[in-house]
């Protein structure tokens, strides 16, 4: 069904009147832009703590390595690195003599039998050996007999030559005397075979010992292969030095053999980087307000104990911290390694200090002023932390500064601090490097005769307008 066209035009003109009145009503109730909302607040004085924040990681302050096989047993066994085939699940309770790790004993079992096939060689050749001096020894034994035996035969002859002319008794006589030579040389000689012989055993009984000393290495080696805790507590991955966690697959080295460790959880530690601009305000025996991430409710106290001398380079950055270790004060069950902390670091606090956001703050060269009761009013500032900054004259407690400039800011008249009050504290405080660069140009003599004027050449023309 279709609609007359007059109607059409009246739901045209309402609709359009409709949205007219809502774009009026709209733009009369809209907060003005030129209207700014301008926000106050109170300058306080009480306690000023200044503190340095960062992010840190629990880990405990000291605990017992789980060692890998006998560092001098790997290099004598020419082992120089090692990859962990198996290992319990990183944060794992154990017992005293539990199951840790297995290593990968592949190249150990090579070894070994290597060794076996070179035993088997040596104790052929000490068989051979052997066999050889029996025989060489038996040869000369028999020698002697024989020897002993025709010696005396020579002796029968001798006494059977008593009725024999004088030349067959010599003739005799010197047979006899050669057989008697003969043994004498012959018993000899076998002492000398016999000293021999047991040098010939000796060194080959020496070098099957030697080769059974070393397949015993092997196989004692080989058992601690299967890493045992030496003790109870909680197993934690050792970090290589990139901070990666020796799982499985990692290695470990002849001279770097550690698999995993065991942390006193009762004695914790939180290590923490801070950038080379902090870090000198960073000093040990700070205390410390540490929260842990996992556990927003628990609060913790902590104490600086140790700040890096060096600073290091950030991975994938260029900026530059200096490492900082927090000792966690309380014991909680629910600490654990490897727990990112929020760390503040106490580095100054100041008793009955005034004090206002860093908001209201405002300079002009080197005048620093604050917006109050509707003017400009010269401060002399202190020290600040990430939110307030000290004043240390200028203001009182309770005054009200406004915390982002009005509109006609400019208008305010500026109302400075009396010349003695700012001398006062230039005098207390030690001249910057900038200021010191800048006094120093102010004496020196300009090449055309004429002197510098004080304040950097402006003089009163330097001072914003407005008057007091």
């Amino acid at each position: 069904m279709r609609l007359p066209m007059k109607t059409k035009q009246k739901i045209y003109l309402s609709i359009s009147v409709l949205i007219a009145l809502i774009l009026v009503t709209w733009y009369a109730t809209k907060p003005k832009l030129d209207e700014g909302v301008v926000i106050e607040a109170p300058v306080k004085k009480g306690l000023f703590v200044i503190s340095v924040t960062t992010t840190g990681e629990l880990e405990a302050k000291s605990s017992e390595k789980i060692y890998g096989p006998s560092p001098t047993g790997l290099r004598e066994a020419r082992l120089w690195q090692l990859k962990i085939d198996d290992i319990i699940p990183d944060g794992s309770i154990v017992d005293s003599g539990d199951y840790v790790a297995q290593l990968d004993r592949t190249e150990l079992t090579n070894k070994v039998k290597d060794q076996e096939i070179d035993i088997e060689q040596y104790q052929n050749n000490f068989t051979k050996t052997q066999l050889d001096t029996t025989m060489d020894l038996r040869a000369a034994r028999n020698e002697l007999v024989n020897l002993r035996y025709a010696m005396e035969e020579a002796q029968i002859a001798v006494d059977q030559s008593i009725y024999e002319p004088p030349a067959t008794q010599r003739q005799v006589q010197i047979e006899l005397d050669r057989a008697q030579r003969s043994f004498d040389q012959a018993e000899r000689n076998y002492s000398l075979k016999y000293e021999k012989a047991v040098a010939n055993m000796s060194e080959v009984a020496t070098a099957l010992r030697k080769k059974q000393s070393e397949y015993q290495k092997l196989i004692e080696l080989s058992r601690e292969f299967t890493i045992k805790a030496p003790k109870a507590g909680m197993v934690v991955y050792q970090r290589d030095w990139d901070g990666k966690k020796r799982g499985v697959g990692a290695t470990i080295s002849a001279w770097e053999n550690v698999v995993a460790t065991l942390p006193n959880l009762r004695e914790m530690i939180t290590k923490t980087y801070v950038n080379e601009i902090d870090i000198s305000k960073v000093k040990t025996g700070q205390k410390v307000e540490i929260g842990v991430d996992a556990f927003p409710e628990k609060k913790f106290t902590g104490e600086v104990f140790e700040v890096a001398n060096i600073g290091e380079q950030m991975r994938n950055s260029n900026a530059k911290v200096f490492e900082v270790k927090i000792e966690v004060n309380e014991y909680d069950s629910i600490l654990r390694p490897a727990m990112t902390t929020k760390n503040i670091i106490i580095t100054d606090e100041i008793e009955d200090a005034l004090f206002v956001p860093l908001e209201a703050m405002h300079s002009l060269d080197t005048l620093h002023y604050v917006f109050t009761n509707g003017k400009r009013q010269q401060v002399i500032p202190g020290k600040a932390n990430e939110n307030e900054i000290i004043i240390l004259a200028g203001l009182e407690e309770g005054d009200m500064v406004k915390l982002t400039p009005p509109e006609n800011g400019d208008s305010y008249r500026f109302s400075y601090l009396p010349k003695e009050v700012v001398d006062s504290f230039k005098k207390s405080q030690p001249e910057t490097p900038v200021e010191k660069t800048e006094k120093t140009q102010q004496d020196r003599p300009r090449k055309d005769g004429f002197k510098r004027p004080a304040g950097g050449g402006g003089g009163k023309g330097n001072r914003p307008k407005g008057g007091q």
